[in-house]
């Protein structure tokens, strides 16, 4: 591999970067913490499926089709 290609020295300077941080570690978990909160533990809480409790099995499309045109009238 070409230690002058742009990719290289790209990955290089994040790789270096990264493997030097003492709070950015930290501060990474954290994140990914919280990311994790977000996506995962409010969608089991605040996002149930709400066509499997409406819509019958196979008809979803059907269902979320009459919904939109029934409701913009």
């Amino acid at each position: 591999m070409a230690h002058n290609g742009f990719l290289y020295r790209a990955f290089r300077l994040y790789y270096d970067g990264f493997r030097s941080m003492t709070l950015g570690k930290t501060l990474w978990l954290i994140i990914i913490i919280k990311v994790f909160i977000i996506f995962v533990v409010l969608k089991i809480f605040f996002f149930p499926n709400f066509l499997s409790t409406h819509a019958e099995k196979g008809a979803e499309a059907d269902f979320v089709a009459n919904e939109l045109l029934n409701n913009n009238q």
